[in-house]
């Protein structure tokens, strides 16, 4: 059975749009190996005992902290666990 010119024409375009899309592949199975190694740093970092801890704090506060934990010696991870540490002793 012969095809016409345009169902010719549209079966070329879904060979080449497969084409493509096989090629995609492999930069998206690369980029899932970055969630590995994000993986590996969250193991590390509860071996040492720490675990990530979020919270919901004003904008103007988190500019304050952003500032300070750039000039304090353990960054913003460092100021935190002092400033927090202090507010627990007080209490």
């Amino acid at each position: 059975m012969t095809m016409k010119p345009s169902d010719l024409a549209k079966s070329r375009g879904l060979k080449i749009n497969n084409k493509l899309n096989a090629a995609a592949n492999p930069a998206q199975f690369g980029a899932a190996t970055q969630g590995a190694d994000k993986r590996e740093q969250r193991q590390q970092e509860r071996a040492l005992g720490v675990v990530p801890f979020a919270c919901k704090l004003p904008i103007a506060l988190v500019k304050q902290l952003q500032e300070r934990g750039a000039a304090h010696e353990g960054g913003l991870n460092g100021l935190m666990t002092e400033l927090v540490s202090q507010a627990l002793a007080e209490k």
